[in-house]
């Protein structure tokens, strides 16, 4: 996954200070899982500095000197059912929402493709590109880093779609300090049972990695409580109707960002 002419949309302001929903047929309480991300437990180092207090910011521009739509934050750790979530908006809205493909370092895996299921790249590249401010947000789990880079959002925005960055709880938190100002949802499995159930299923995971997917996931639980953290959380024990949970909560900026399709 990691991210030129920009859309001139923007969801009301009020959106962006609404404290957390939870929808879906359990509550919050009952754990969080999601899929994708990685699990990526550890910060990244500092990004750039925020905008300082009374600087003039440009209409539709933010800090990180990027324009356009806002974008949406999905997070969650492996097994929520997010990557399938997301395979069914884009199928529906196939042009007016564009993936933010991450940077990693690690190696890819079988049947994965460089430039759309990642940015496969050497550590030493990464690095250099974090060190020159390249990047949103990064992080490193098992060895291994991830990251958004500003290209990757504008890859999509170039193509006047609304970039979906799929990301942890440490990119959510890194993103939060920057003035990207997109929709933070979260998708969550009923519990960590269920989560293990889908990942065994997957037969993809050797036990270590497993179990360290699963650690992950239970401090992934837990932080998703934090107030405020996300603006809607969706509980997936049935697909069918999370997707219409999702697609609910986005029908507002997919109404925007039809009308310069449809023009």
């Amino acid at each position: 996954m990691s991210w030129r002419v920009w859309l001139k949309l923007a969801v009301a302001a009020g959106a962006a200070s609404a404290s957390a929903s939870t929808v879906g047929a359990r509550t919050a309480g009952e754990g969080m899982e999601g899929e994708g991300g990685d699990g990526r437990p550890q910060a990244g180092a500092p990004l750039p500095p925020r905008r300082s207090p009374g600087a003039v910011q440009e209409p539709g521009r933010d800090s990180q000197g990027m324009t356009g739509p806002r974008p949406v934050v999905l997070s969650g750790p492996s097994g929520a059912g997010k990557s399938t979530l997301l395979k069914k908006l884009f199928q529906e809205y196939g042009n007016i929402f564009g993936f933010s493909v991450s940077h990693t370092t690690r190696s890819p895996r079988p049947g994965e493709e460089n430039g759309k299921d990642y940015h496969f790249v050497t550590r030493e590249e990464m690095q250099k590109d974090i060190e020159a401010g390249e990047f949103i947000e990064h992080a490193e789990f098992s060895g291994n880093m991830y990251g958004t880079s500003k290209a990757a959002v504008q890859a999509v925005q170039a193509m006047n779609r609304i970039c979906v960055l799929d990301i942890d709880l440490q990119g959510v938190r890194n993103i939060k300090k920057t003035e990207l100002h997109p929709i933070y949802i979260s998708i969550q499995a009923p519990s960590l049972d269920i989560l293990e159930k889908r990942l065994r299923d997957r037969k993809t995971e050797t036990e270590e990695s497993l179990q360290k997917r699963l650690a992950a996931a239970a401090a992934d639980m837990e932080s998703s409580k934090e107030p405020n953290l996300f603006d809607l959380i969706i509980i997936n024990d049935d697909l069918d109707e999370a997707y219409l949970m999702l697609r609910k909560v986005l029908a507002e900026e997919i109404k925007k960002a039809q009308q310069p399709h449809e023009s």
